[in-house]
Protein backbone atom coordinates (compact mmCIF):
# COMPACT_ATOMS: atom_id res chain seq x y z
CA UNK A 1 0.00 0.00 0.00
CA UNK A 2 1.22 3.63 -0.70
CA UNK A 3 2.33 5.87 1.91
CA UNK A 4 -1.09 7.55 3.56
CA UNK A 5 1.41 10.46 4.69
CA UNK A 6 1.02 13.56 2.60
CA UNK A 7 2.67 16.88 3.41
CA UNK A 8 -0.57 18.37 1.58
CA UNK A 9 -2.99 17.17 4.43
CA UNK A 10 -4.91 19.75 5.95
CA UNK A 11 -7.84 17.76 6.78
CA UNK A 12 -8.10 14.32 7.64
CA UNK A 13 -9.71 13.17 4.63
CA UNK A 14 -8.39 15.28 2.19
CA UNK A 15 -7.45 13.34 -1.13
CA UNK A 16 -10.19 10.82 -0.59
CA UNK A 17 -13.23 10.18 -2.20
CA UNK A 18 -16.78 8.55 -0.83
CA UNK A 19 -19.23 7.26 -2.73
CA UNK A 20 -22.94 6.67 -0.13
CA UNK A 21 -26.29 5.36 -0.24
CA UNK A 22 -28.98 4.77 1.87
CA UNK A 23 -31.88 6.39 3.66
CA UNK A 24 -31.70 9.88 4.39
CA UNK A 25 -31.91 10.37 7.99
CA UNK A 26 -28.20 8.36 8.06
CA UNK A 27 -26.98 9.21 5.10
CA UNK A 28 -27.13 12.84 5.24
CA UNK A 29 -25.65 13.21 8.53
CA UNK A 30 -22.67 10.24 7.10
CA UNK A 31 -22.08 12.75 4.22
CA UNK A 32 -21.89 15.73 5.62
CA UNK A 33 -19.42 14.48 8.14
CA UNK A 34 -17.57 13.53 5.63
CA UNK A 35 -17.37 16.56 3.70
CA UNK A 36 -16.42 18.38 6.26
CA UNK A 37 -13.55 15.91 7.07
CA UNK A 38 -12.18 16.87 3.54
CA UNK A 39 -13.36 13.74 1.28
CA UNK A 40 -15.02 14.53 -1.69
CA UNK A 41 -18.46 12.14 -3.20
CA UNK A 42 -17.88 10.71 -6.25
CA UNK A 43 -20.92 10.63 -7.58
CA UNK A 44 -24.69 12.04 -6.05
CA UNK A 45 -25.54 10.38 -3.02
CA UNK A 46 -28.73 8.05 -3.47
CA UNK A 47 -31.04 7.97 -0.42
CA UNK A 48 -33.18 5.17 -1.08
CA UNK A 49 -31.43 2.43 -0.26
CA UNK A 50 -32.62 0.21 2.74
CA UNK A 51 -28.96 0.21 4.42
CA UNK A 52 -26.30 2.95 4.52
CA UNK A 53 -23.30 1.55 2.04
CA UNK A 54 -20.76 4.24 2.51
CA UNK A 55 -16.93 3.60 0.81
CA UNK A 56 -13.84 5.39 0.78
CA UNK A 57 -11.02 5.61 -1.61
CA UNK A 58 -7.88 7.44 -2.47
CA UNK A 59 -5.22 8.75 -0.17
CA UNK A 60 -3.15 6.27 -0.31
CA UNK A 61 -5.28 3.41 1.61
CA UNK A 62 -7.08 0.67 0.50
CA UNK A 63 -10.97 1.05 0.42
CA UNK A 64 -12.82 1.34 3.45
CA UNK A 65 -16.45 0.44 3.57
CA UNK A 66 -19.02 1.36 6.10
CA UNK A 67 -22.21 -0.76 6.40
CA UNK A 68 -24.98 0.69 8.46
CA UNK A 69 -28.76 -0.40 8.75
CA UNK A 70 -31.41 -0.15 10.74
CA UNK A 71 -31.63 -3.73 12.48
CA UNK A 72 -31.27 -7.39 11.79
CA UNK A 73 -34.47 -8.05 9.06
CA UNK A 74 -35.63 -10.37 11.42
CA UNK A 75 -36.11 -8.22 14.49
CA UNK A 76 -39.02 -5.96 12.39
CA UNK A 77 -37.32 -3.33 13.34
CA UNK A 78 -37.31 -0.89 10.08
CA UNK A 79 -37.28 2.68 10.73
CA UNK A 80 -36.17 5.49 13.86
CA UNK A 81 -39.91 4.74 15.14
CA UNK A 82 -39.65 1.69 15.78
CA UNK A 83 -36.07 1.62 17.11
CA UNK A 84 -36.73 3.94 19.78
CA UNK A 85 -39.53 1.68 21.02
CA UNK A 86 -37.78 -1.59 20.85
CA UNK A 87 -34.77 -0.22 22.49
CA UNK A 88 -36.18 1.56 25.47
CA UNK A 89 -35.44 5.20 23.97
CA UNK A 90 -39.32 5.77 23.84
CA UNK A 91 -40.02 4.38 27.85
CA UNK A 92 -37.07 6.14 28.80
CA UNK A 93 -37.57 9.95 27.34
CA UNK A 94 -41.37 9.19 28.37
CA UNK A 95 -40.19 8.66 32.46
CA UNK A 96 -41.32 13.12 32.51
CA UNK A 97 -44.71 12.22 31.14
CA UNK A 98 -45.35 8.74 32.98
CA UNK A 99 -45.91 6.99 29.71
CA UNK A 100 -43.42 5.97 26.66
CA UNK A 101 -42.80 8.50 24.31
CA UNK A 102 -41.00 8.83 20.65
CA UNK A 103 -38.37 11.59 20.04
CA UNK A 104 -39.81 13.51 17.77
CA UNK A 105 -36.07 13.83 16.51
CA UNK A 106 -34.20 11.00 14.50
CA UNK A 107 -31.43 10.52 17.29
CA UNK A 108 -31.04 6.75 16.80
CA UNK A 109 -30.27 7.50 12.95
CA UNK A 110 -27.98 10.30 13.90
CA UNK A 111 -26.20 8.09 16.47
CA UNK A 112 -25.75 5.65 13.43
CA UNK A 113 -24.27 7.76 11.23
CA UNK A 114 -21.72 9.03 13.48
CA UNK A 115 -20.79 5.29 14.22
CA UNK A 116 -20.30 4.64 11.19
CA UNK A 117 -18.15 7.34 10.45
CA UNK A 118 -16.48 6.33 13.32
CA UNK A 119 -15.84 2.82 12.06
CA UNK A 120 -14.56 4.67 8.64
CA UNK A 121 -11.82 6.62 10.32
CA UNK A 122 -10.74 3.52 13.04
CA UNK A 123 -10.42 1.72 9.49
CA UNK A 124 -8.08 4.03 8.28
CA UNK A 125 -5.95 4.42 11.32
CA UNK A 126 -6.08 0.68 11.79
CA UNK A 127 -4.01 0.97 7.79
CA UNK A 128 -1.81 3.84 8.59
CA UNK A 129 -0.63 1.14 11.61
CA UNK A 130 0.12 -1.58 9.60
CA UNK A 131 -3.62 -3.12 10.43
CA UNK A 132 -5.67 -4.79 7.58
CA UNK A 133 -8.29 -3.33 6.02
CA UNK A 134 -12.08 -4.25 7.33
CA UNK A 135 -15.43 -3.81 6.39
CA UNK A 136 -17.30 -2.14 9.14
CA UNK A 137 -21.09 -2.32 10.45
CA UNK A 138 -23.28 -1.01 12.69
CA UNK A 139 -26.85 -0.24 13.20
CA UNK A 140 -29.58 1.67 14.83
CA UNK A 141 -30.59 -0.91 16.94
CA UNK A 142 -27.09 -1.18 18.73
CA UNK A 143 -27.06 2.88 18.47
CA UNK A 144 -29.98 3.02 20.57
CA UNK A 145 -28.88 0.52 23.19
CA UNK A 146 -25.57 2.41 23.39
CA UNK A 147 -28.19 5.26 24.47
CA UNK A 148 -29.44 3.76 26.97
CA UNK A 149 -26.74 1.52 28.23
CA UNK A 150 -26.56 3.59 31.93
CA UNK A 151 -30.68 3.09 32.18
CA UNK A 152 -30.35 -0.96 31.28
CA UNK A 153 -27.44 -0.91 33.76
CA UNK A 154 -29.18 0.19 36.49
CA UNK A 155 -32.42 -1.50 35.66
CA UNK A 156 -30.23 -4.93 36.23
CA UNK A 157 -28.21 -3.91 39.44
CA UNK A 158 -28.22 -5.42 42.72
CA UNK A 159 -30.19 -2.84 44.25
CA UNK A 160 -32.86 -0.61 43.44
CA UNK A 161 -33.04 2.80 42.28
CA UNK A 162 -31.82 5.74 44.20
CA UNK A 163 -34.51 8.41 44.07
CA UNK A 164 -37.79 7.47 42.82
CA UNK A 165 -38.77 6.94 38.93
CA UNK A 166 -41.65 8.41 38.62
CA UNK A 167 -43.88 11.47 36.26
CA UNK A 168 -42.11 14.77 36.90
CA UNK A 169 -39.18 16.97 36.18
CA UNK A 170 -38.42 20.79 34.87
CA UNK A 171 -38.71 22.81 32.91
CA UNK A 172 -40.02 25.69 35.50
CA UNK A 173 -42.63 28.70 34.08
CA UNK A 174 -42.22 31.91 35.46
CA UNK A 175 -45.62 34.20 36.03
CA UNK A 176 -45.06 35.82 32.74
CA UNK A 177 -44.68 33.02 30.84
CA UNK A 178 -40.79 32.42 30.59
CA UNK A 179 -40.60 28.46 30.46
CA UNK A 180 -36.79 28.22 31.68
CA UNK A 181 -34.48 25.13 32.63
CA UNK A 182 -33.06 25.29 36.17
CA UNK A 183 -29.33 23.91 37.23
CA UNK A 184 -27.44 23.92 39.84
CA UNK A 185 -24.54 20.98 41.13
CA UNK A 186 -24.62 22.24 44.55
CA UNK A 187 -27.24 21.74 47.54
CA UNK A 188 -26.31 25.27 48.86
CA UNK A 189 -26.89 27.15 45.84
CA UNK A 190 -30.17 24.67 45.27
CA UNK A 191 -31.92 25.55 49.03
CA UNK A 192 -30.66 29.70 48.54
CA UNK A 193 -32.37 29.81 44.94
CA UNK A 194 -35.48 28.35 46.08
CA UNK A 195 -35.71 30.40 49.59
CA UNK A 196 -34.85 33.60 47.91
CA UNK A 197 -38.07 33.05 45.82
CA UNK A 198 -39.77 31.85 48.99
CA UNK A 199 -40.86 28.30 48.81
CA UNK A 200 -41.52 26.38 51.37
CA UNK A 201 -39.43 25.02 52.90
CA UNK A 202 -40.38 21.03 53.13
CA UNK A 203 -40.50 21.46 49.46
CA UNK A 204 -37.10 22.36 48.47
CA UNK A 205 -36.06 19.77 51.06
CA UNK A 206 -37.93 16.93 49.16
CA UNK A 207 -37.17 18.08 45.89
CA UNK A 208 -33.12 18.22 46.00
CA UNK A 209 -33.03 14.43 45.78
CA UNK A 210 -35.15 14.09 42.67
CA UNK A 211 -33.80 17.00 41.19
CA UNK A 212 -29.77 15.56 41.67
CA UNK A 213 -30.24 12.27 40.31
CA UNK A 214 -32.18 13.30 36.95
CA UNK A 215 -29.40 12.71 35.09
CA UNK A 216 -29.63 9.44 36.23
CA UNK A 217 -33.50 8.54 36.51
CA UNK A 218 -33.96 10.76 33.21
CA UNK A 219 -37.51 11.85 35.25
CA UNK A 220 -37.56 14.49 38.61
CA UNK A 221 -40.72 13.76 41.15
CA UNK A 222 -40.72 17.40 42.54
CA UNK A 223 -42.86 18.73 44.97
CA UNK A 224 -45.71 20.48 43.12
CA UNK A 225 -45.15 23.56 45.76
CA UNK A 226 -41.49 24.23 43.32
CA UNK A 227 -43.45 24.69 40.14
CA UNK A 228 -46.53 26.70 41.80
CA UNK A 229 -43.36 28.73 43.46
CA UNK A 230 -42.03 29.54 40.11
CA UNK A 231 -45.62 30.71 38.60
CA UNK A 232 -45.70 33.04 41.36
CA UNK A 233 -42.64 35.04 40.29
CA UNK A 234 -41.95 36.90 37.36
CA UNK A 235 -38.63 36.30 34.92
CA UNK A 236 -36.72 39.27 36.57
CA UNK A 237 -37.07 38.12 39.63
CA UNK A 238 -36.33 34.39 38.84
CA UNK A 239 -32.42 35.51 37.44
CA UNK A 240 -31.98 37.68 39.93
CA UNK A 241 -32.71 34.81 43.13
CA UNK A 242 -30.92 32.85 40.19
CA UNK A 243 -27.55 35.10 39.91
CA UNK A 244 -27.89 36.03 44.22
CA UNK A 245 -27.56 31.95 44.90
CA UNK A 246 -25.03 30.99 42.39
CA UNK A 247 -28.09 28.50 40.74
CA UNK A 248 -28.46 29.10 36.75
CA UNK A 249 -31.46 29.69 34.73
CA UNK A 250 -31.80 29.72 31.15
CA UNK A 251 -34.84 30.71 29.23
CA UNK A 252 -36.25 28.06 26.54
CA UNK A 253 -35.28 29.07 23.15
CA UNK A 254 -37.16 28.13 19.85
CA UNK A 255 -35.50 26.60 16.77
CA UNK A 256 -35.88 29.97 14.78
CA UNK A 257 -33.98 31.62 17.53
CA UNK A 258 -31.17 29.18 16.93
CA UNK A 259 -31.44 28.77 13.24
CA UNK A 260 -30.99 32.64 13.72
CA UNK A 261 -27.71 32.82 15.16
CA UNK A 262 -26.12 29.47 14.12
CA UNK A 263 -22.87 29.90 12.58
CA UNK A 264 -22.35 27.06 10.36
CA UNK A 265 -19.31 25.44 12.30
CA UNK A 266 -18.59 21.90 11.83
CA UNK A 267 -19.41 20.06 15.82
CA UNK A 268 -15.70 19.26 15.97
CA UNK A 269 -12.60 21.37 15.15
CA UNK A 270 -9.20 19.71 14.48
CA UNK A 271 -6.03 22.49 15.08
CA UNK A 272 -2.88 20.49 14.17
CA UNK A 273 0.06 21.36 16.72
CA UNK A 274 3.17 23.87 15.53
CA UNK A 275 5.58 21.49 17.27
CA UNK A 276 8.29 19.98 15.45
CA UNK A 277 7.38 16.31 15.63
CA UNK A 278 10.94 15.48 15.66
CA UNK A 279 12.09 14.29 18.90
CA UNK A 280 8.76 13.13 20.11
CA UNK A 281 9.28 10.79 23.09
CA UNK A 282 7.02 8.04 21.08
CA UNK A 283 7.11 7.55 17.15
CA UNK A 284 3.97 8.92 15.36
CA UNK A 285 3.69 5.28 13.30
CA UNK A 286 4.79 2.64 15.40
CA UNK A 287 6.27 -0.44 13.39
CA UNK A 288 3.93 -1.81 10.53
CA UNK A 289 2.87 -5.13 12.26
CA UNK A 290 -0.02 -6.49 10.54
CA UNK A 291 -2.80 -7.44 13.26
CA UNK A 292 -5.35 -9.58 11.59
CA UNK A 293 -7.99 -9.83 14.79
CA UNK A 294 -7.35 -7.00 17.32
CA UNK A 295 -8.90 -3.47 17.09
CA UNK A 296 -7.81 -1.43 14.78
CA UNK A 297 -6.63 1.17 17.49
CA UNK A 298 -4.70 -1.76 19.67
CA UNK A 299 -1.37 -0.68 20.69
CA UNK A 300 -2.67 3.37 21.23
CA UNK A 301 -2.54 4.76 24.60
CA UNK A 302 -5.65 7.28 25.60
CA UNK A 303 -5.45 8.94 28.63
CA UNK A 304 -9.03 10.45 29.72
CA UNK A 305 -9.36 13.00 32.86
CA UNK A 306 -13.70 12.92 32.11
CA UNK A 307 -15.81 12.88 34.45
CA UNK A 308 -19.34 11.57 33.99
CA UNK A 309 -20.50 11.15 30.61
CA UNK A 310 -19.71 12.80 27.79
CA UNK A 311 -15.59 12.15 28.12
CA UNK A 312 -16.17 9.00 30.03
CA UNK A 313 -18.23 7.75 26.99
CA UNK A 314 -15.96 8.98 24.18
CA UNK A 315 -13.00 6.86 25.65
CA UNK A 316 -15.13 4.00 26.08
CA UNK A 317 -15.90 3.49 23.02
CA UNK A 318 -11.87 4.33 21.83
CA UNK A 319 -11.31 1.76 24.20
CA UNK A 320 -13.69 -0.83 22.45
CA UNK A 321 -11.82 -0.11 19.58
CA UNK A 322 -8.75 -1.32 21.10
CA UNK A 323 -7.00 1.81 22.42
CA UNK A 324 -5.64 0.78 26.19
CA UNK A 325 -7.40 3.78 28.31
CA UNK A 326 -6.38 4.95 31.38
CA UNK A 327 -8.42 7.45 33.52
CA UNK A 328 -7.38 9.89 35.45
CA UNK A 329 -9.06 9.88 38.78
CA UNK A 330 -9.15 11.99 41.92
CA UNK A 331 -7.24 10.46 45.17
CA UNK A 332 -9.91 8.10 46.44
CA UNK A 333 -11.04 7.28 43.20
CA UNK A 334 -14.06 8.69 40.94
CA UNK A 335 -16.78 8.79 43.44
CA UNK A 336 -19.20 8.87 40.67
CA UNK A 337 -17.73 4.79 41.37
CA UNK A 338 -19.92 5.01 44.47
CA UNK A 339 -23.58 6.17 43.08
CA UNK A 340 -25.98 3.60 43.38
CA UNK A 341 -27.54 1.81 42.26
CA UNK A 342 -24.34 -1.06 42.44
CA UNK A 343 -23.18 -4.52 40.89
CA UNK A 344 -20.87 -5.96 42.97
CA UNK A 345 -20.49 -3.05 45.14
CA UNK A 346 -19.64 -0.81 41.84
CA UNK A 347 -22.07 1.32 40.22
CA UNK A 348 -23.80 0.54 37.48
CA UNK A 349 -23.97 3.01 35.09
CA UNK A 350 -20.36 3.98 35.84
CA UNK A 351 -19.44 0.71 34.90
CA UNK A 352 -21.65 1.09 31.40
CA UNK A 353 -18.99 4.00 30.82
CA UNK A 354 -15.59 2.76 32.47
CA UNK A 355 -15.55 -1.13 32.53
CA UNK A 356 -12.12 -2.66 31.11
CA UNK A 357 -10.20 0.78 31.79
CA UNK A 358 -7.44 0.93 33.92
CA UNK A 359 -7.14 3.82 36.97
CA UNK A 360 -4.32 6.09 37.68
CA UNK A 361 -4.96 8.57 40.91
CA UNK A 362 -4.09 11.97 40.20
CA UNK A 363 -4.19 15.21 42.53
CA UNK A 364 -4.07 17.67 39.69
CA UNK A 365 -3.85 20.58 42.68
CA UNK A 366 -0.35 19.33 43.46
CA UNK A 367 2.73 20.51 41.35
CA UNK A 368 4.23 16.95 41.80
CA UNK A 369 1.52 15.04 40.71
CA UNK A 370 0.75 17.23 37.24
CA UNK A 371 4.28 16.08 36.81
CA UNK A 372 3.20 12.63 36.81
CA UNK A 373 0.38 13.23 34.82
CA UNK A 374 3.01 15.11 31.96
CA UNK A 375 5.29 11.95 31.84
CA UNK A 376 2.08 9.87 31.23
CA UNK A 377 1.69 11.83 28.35
CA UNK A 378 4.75 11.99 26.97
CA UNK A 379 4.09 8.35 26.45
CA UNK A 380 0.57 8.58 25.46
CA UNK A 381 -1.08 9.06 21.95
CA UNK A 382 -4.44 10.62 23.34
CA UNK A 383 -5.34 13.18 26.01
CA UNK A 384 -8.57 13.40 26.53
CA UNK A 385 -10.84 15.70 29.66
CA UNK A 386 -14.05 17.53 29.92
CA UNK A 387 -12.63 19.83 32.43
CA UNK A 388 -14.28 23.10 33.45
CA UNK A 389 -13.23 25.89 30.93
CA UNK A 390 -9.79 27.38 31.54
CA UNK A 391 -9.13 24.45 33.58
CA UNK A 392 -6.74 22.64 31.40
CA UNK A 393 -4.42 25.88 30.50
CA UNK A 394 -4.50 26.86 34.68
CA UNK A 395 -3.42 23.56 35.13
CA UNK A 396 -0.69 23.74 32.38
CA UNK A 397 -2.36 20.72 30.80
CA UNK A 398 -3.39 22.50 27.44
CA UNK A 399 -2.36 21.54 24.55
CA UNK A 400 0.09 23.91 23.93
CA UNK A 401 1.60 23.11 27.18
CA UNK A 402 1.62 18.89 26.64
CA UNK A 403 2.95 19.40 23.08
CA UNK A 404 6.52 20.78 24.57
CA UNK A 405 6.59 17.16 26.16
CA UNK A 406 4.79 15.31 23.51
CA UNK A 407 4.32 17.20 20.17
CA UNK A 408 2.88 13.94 18.50
CA UNK A 409 -0.18 14.41 21.31
CA UNK A 410 -3.64 14.50 20.09
CA UNK A 411 -5.10 16.35 23.08
CA UNK A 412 -8.79 16.29 22.67
CA UNK A 413 -11.13 18.43 24.92
CA UNK A 414 -15.26 17.93 25.44
CA UNK A 415 -16.66 21.02 26.70
CA UNK A 416 -20.48 22.02 26.44
CA UNK A 417 -20.17 25.37 24.36
CA UNK A 418 -16.71 25.28 22.60
CA UNK A 419 -16.48 28.91 23.19
CA UNK A 420 -18.93 29.69 20.61
CA UNK A 421 -21.72 31.62 22.41
CA UNK A 422 -20.76 34.73 24.55
CA UNK A 423 -24.01 34.05 26.49
CA UNK A 424 -23.85 30.57 27.18
CA UNK A 425 -25.23 29.26 30.86
CA UNK A 426 -23.70 26.15 32.17
CA UNK A 427 -22.66 23.49 29.82
CA UNK A 428 -24.92 20.74 30.96
CA UNK A 429 -26.95 18.58 29.21
CA UNK A 430 -30.55 20.29 29.81
CA UNK A 431 -28.55 23.65 29.71
CA UNK A 432 -27.85 22.88 25.86
CA UNK A 433 -30.95 21.25 25.48
CA UNK A 434 -32.86 24.51 26.65
CA UNK A 435 -30.07 26.99 24.97
CA UNK A 436 -30.73 25.46 21.24
CA UNK A 437 -33.95 24.36 20.77
CA UNK A 438 -33.63 20.73 21.79
CA UNK A 439 -36.48 21.53 23.65
CA UNK A 440 -38.61 22.34 21.28
CA UNK A 441 -37.35 20.21 18.55
CA UNK A 442 -37.72 16.46 20.29
CA UNK A 443 -41.49 17.13 20.97
CA UNK A 444 -43.92 17.32 18.15
CA UNK A 445 -46.26 20.09 17.51
CA UNK A 446 -48.72 20.68 20.45
CA UNK A 447 -46.70 19.24 22.70
CA UNK A 448 -45.32 22.28 25.27
CA UNK A 449 -41.66 22.13 24.57
CA UNK A 450 -39.38 20.48 27.42
CA UNK A 451 -35.66 19.27 27.18
CA UNK A 452 -36.31 15.36 27.52
CA UNK A 453 -34.34 14.05 30.64
CA UNK A 454 -32.90 11.24 28.87
CA UNK A 455 -29.20 12.68 28.68
CA UNK A 456 -29.27 13.11 24.76
CA UNK A 457 -26.90 15.33 24.35
CA UNK A 458 -24.47 14.03 26.41
CA UNK A 459 -24.30 10.54 24.82
CA UNK A 460 -24.11 11.94 21.47
CA UNK A 461 -21.49 14.37 22.56
CA UNK A 462 -19.74 11.22 23.79
CA UNK A 463 -19.79 10.07 19.90
CA UNK A 464 -19.34 13.15 18.38
CA UNK A 465 -15.76 13.50 20.86
CA UNK A 466 -14.73 9.82 19.80
CA UNK A 467 -15.68 10.53 16.27
CA UNK A 468 -13.32 13.90 16.53
CA UNK A 469 -10.23 12.24 18.56
CA UNK A 470 -10.57 9.21 15.81
CA UNK A 471 -9.96 12.05 12.52
CA UNK A 472 -7.06 13.54 15.09
CA UNK A 473 -5.40 10.62 14.98
CA UNK A 474 -5.62 9.99 11.04
CA UNK A 475 -4.50 13.54 10.69
CA UNK A 476 -1.35 13.06 12.73
CA UNK A 477 -0.71 9.80 10.79
CA UNK A 478 -1.28 12.00 7.62
CA UNK A 479 1.01 14.78 8.54
CA UNK A 480 3.21 13.58 11.39
CA UNK A 481 1.74 16.44 14.05
CA UNK A 482 -0.05 16.38 16.57
CA UNK A 483 -3.50 17.48 16.78
CA UNK A 484 -6.23 19.63 19.10
CA UNK A 485 -9.90 18.18 18.79
CA UNK A 486 -12.37 20.14 20.27
CA UNK A 487 -15.95 19.16 20.53
CA UNK A 488 -19.09 20.03 22.40
CA UNK A 489 -22.71 19.08 23.35
CA UNK A 490 -23.39 22.26 21.26
CA UNK A 491 -22.09 20.56 18.56
CA UNK A 492 -24.16 17.88 19.05
CA UNK A 493 -27.68 19.89 19.66
CA UNK A 494 -27.08 21.50 15.93
CA UNK A 495 -26.19 17.99 14.77
CA UNK A 496 -29.43 16.13 16.23
CA UNK A 497 -31.77 19.26 15.15
CA UNK A 498 -29.97 19.65 11.97
CA UNK A 499 -33.07 19.04 9.62
CA UNK A 500 -35.79 21.00 11.92
CA UNK A 501 -32.86 23.66 11.83
CA UNK A 502 -33.02 24.09 8.21
CA UNK A 503 -36.82 24.06 8.45
CA UNK A 504 -36.92 27.00 10.45
CA UNK A 505 -34.00 28.68 8.14
CA UNK A 506 -36.57 28.19 5.41
CA UNK A 507 -39.12 29.86 7.35
CA UNK A 508 -40.95 26.48 7.40
CA UNK A 509 -42.77 25.46 10.82
CA UNK A 510 -39.28 23.21 12.60
CA UNK A 511 -41.74 21.42 14.71
CA UNK A 512 -42.89 17.67 13.45
CA UNK A 513 -46.74 17.50 13.28
CA UNK A 514 -48.64 16.90 16.31
CA UNK A 515 -48.97 12.98 17.78
CA UNK A 516 -46.11 12.61 15.42
CA UNK A 517 -44.57 9.26 17.15
CA UNK A 518 -47.03 8.66 19.89
CA UNK A 519 -47.22 4.79 20.98
CA UNK A 520 -50.45 3.46 20.62
CA UNK A 521 -51.98 1.54 23.40
CA UNK A 522 -52.85 -1.91 23.62
CA UNK A 523 -54.89 -3.85 26.73
CA UNK A 524 -51.27 -5.17 28.15
CA UNK A 525 -48.76 -2.45 26.61
CA UNK A 526 -48.12 0.11 23.91
CA UNK A 527 -47.16 -0.49 20.28
CA UNK A 528 -45.38 1.89 17.83
CA UNK A 529 -45.77 1.80 14.24
CA UNK A 530 -43.45 2.78 12.08
CA UNK A 531 -43.44 6.11 10.85
CA UNK A 532 -44.65 6.19 7.52
CA UNK A 533 -47.64 3.72 8.30
CA UNK A 534 -48.42 5.41 11.62
CA UNK A 535 -51.44 7.61 10.23
CA UNK A 536 -52.78 4.02 9.06
CA UNK A 537 -51.85 1.97 12.39
CA UNK A 538 -53.76 5.26 14.45
CA UNK A 539 -57.02 4.35 12.49
CA UNK A 540 -57.50 0.88 14.11
CA UNK A 541 -58.26 0.63 17.97
CA UNK A 542 -56.23 -1.69 19.42
CA UNK A 543 -56.79 -0.85 23.16
CA UNK A 544 -58.79 -4.04 23.99
CA UNK A 545 -56.45 -6.02 22.39
CA UNK A 546 -53.01 -7.68 23.84
CA UNK A 547 -49.89 -6.34 22.29
CA UNK A 548 -49.46 -9.87 19.90
CA UNK A 549 -53.05 -9.58 18.93
CA UNK A 550 -52.31 -6.10 17.89
CA UNK A 551 -49.22 -6.37 15.96
CA UNK A 552 -50.61 -9.29 13.99
CA UNK A 553 -53.92 -7.30 12.86
CA UNK A 554 -51.60 -3.99 11.45
CA UNK A 555 -49.10 -6.95 9.76
CA UNK A 556 -52.73 -8.33 8.16
CA UNK A 557 -53.32 -4.78 7.14
CA UNK A 558 -49.64 -4.42 5.47
CA UNK A 559 -48.84 -1.85 8.59
CA UNK A 560 -45.28 -2.41 10.15
CA UNK A 561 -45.44 -1.88 13.88
CA UNK A 562 -43.37 -3.14 17.02
CA UNK A 563 -43.99 -3.57 20.61
CA UNK A 564 -42.63 -0.52 22.55
CA UNK A 565 -39.89 -1.75 25.59
CA UNK A 566 -41.42 -0.48 28.77
CA UNK A 567 -39.15 -2.30 31.70
CA UNK A 568 -35.85 -1.98 30.21
CA UNK A 569 -34.55 -5.42 32.10
CA UNK A 570 -37.09 -7.34 29.65
CA UNK A 571 -33.92 -6.68 26.87
CA UNK A 572 -32.17 -9.04 28.36
CA UNK A 573 -34.79 -11.76 26.85
CA UNK A 574 -36.23 -10.29 24.26
CA UNK A 575 -35.79 -11.98 20.94
CA UNK A 576 -35.29 -8.78 18.84
CA UNK A 577 -31.61 -8.61 20.54
CA UNK A 578 -31.12 -12.28 20.93
CA UNK A 579 -27.82 -12.93 22.58
CA UNK A 580 -26.58 -9.42 22.15
CA UNK A 581 -26.83 -8.14 25.49
CA UNK A 582 -24.83 -9.82 28.27
CA UNK A 583 -23.11 -9.32 31.85
CA UNK A 584 -20.07 -8.23 32.65
CA UNK A 585 -17.47 -9.63 35.67
CA UNK A 586 -18.85 -7.62 37.90
CA UNK A 587 -22.85 -8.62 37.08
CA UNK A 588 -23.26 -5.39 35.60
CA UNK A 589 -25.84 -5.38 31.94
CA UNK A 590 -23.68 -4.71 29.07
CA UNK A 591 -24.96 -3.59 25.96
CA UNK A 592 -23.24 -4.77 22.20
CA UNK A 593 -20.49 -3.11 20.59
CA UNK A 594 -21.66 -0.72 18.34
CA UNK A 595 -19.57 -1.88 15.21
CA UNK A 596 -18.32 -5.16 13.89
CA UNK A 597 -15.44 -5.38 11.79
CA UNK A 598 -14.61 -8.45 9.83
Amino acid sequence: MASPATTQTVRPLDTLRFDASGPPQITSVVTDHLRLLGARPDRPVHVDAPAVGTTLTGGGFAPAHAAATWADPASGLADEATVQAATGIMAVHGRREGTPRGLAVDYAATATAVLAVQGLLANLVGQARGAAPAQVTTGADRAGLLAVSQYLAAAGADEGEAAEIAAGGPPFTSADGTVFELETLDPGAWAAFWKALEAPADALRTGWRPFQFRYATACAPLPAALHTTARSHGWDRIRRAAAASGAEVCALRTLADRAAEHDGAAPWSLTPSTAPAAGSARSVRPAGVRRESAGPLTGLTVLEAGRRIQAPLAAHLLGLLGADVIRIEPPGGDPLRGMPPACSGISARWLALNRGKRAVEIDIKAEADRGRLRDMAAHADVFLHNWAPGKAAALGLDADDLARVNPALVHAYTSGWADRLGDAPMGTDFMVQARTGVGEAVRPDGEPPAPSLMTLLDVLGGLLGAEAVLAGLLLRERTGRGVRVDSSLLGAADTLTGPALRRAARGQDPRRPAGFRYPLATADGWIAPADADARAAAGHDLRGLPTAEALSRLREHGLTATAVTTELSDLHDDPRFAGSIGRDAHGAPAVPDPWSFV
